[in-house]
């Protein structure tokens, strides 16, 4: 078996990269901290939406309801970045979400801390609601 290059997580995105084959090759490319948090919000998303599919899209694992993106994550050095698919949709979780880096499309979850999984399964139940 060919051992898979480490990437820089700015080579995610910087394009000079090739994305991953799937979600399992992601995991093993990301760096060796978030690996653990990137299986552990794999199994959340499965358990909550096990109709998904999974794909490999804006170069992270991104899952998808009746062909639509509904969320998707990427692990980072200190950080997994969870992204809801939808600009709007993290402004009603913020209260839930206070205490965490939020932008209007991602929130970031400390790789030092818990993941809050019960926060994450109220969003993917809601973001699953809102596709048509």
């Amino acid at each position: 078996m060919k051992a898979q290059k480490k990437l820089r997580t700015s080579d995610l995105w910087s394009g000079k990269t090739p994305p991953a084959a799937d979600v399992d090759a992601f995991i093993r490319a990301s760096p060796k901290e978030s690996q653990p948090k990137l299986r552990e919000m794999r199994a959340i998303v499965r358990a909550v939406a096990p109709e998904a599919e999974e794909v490999i899209s804006y170069r992270m694992p991104t899952y998808k309801f009746k062909g639509r993106p509904f969320v998707a994550f990427a692990g980072f050095r200190n950080h997994i970045g969870f992204y809801p698919m939808s600009g709007s949709f993290l402004e009603r979780y913020k209260k839930e979400l206070q205490g965490y880096v939020r932008s209007t499309g991602a929130v970031r979850f400390p790789i030092a801390k818990p993941l809050p999984v019960a926060i994450i399964k109220k969003m993917i139940k809601d973001r699953l609601k809102l596709i048509p």
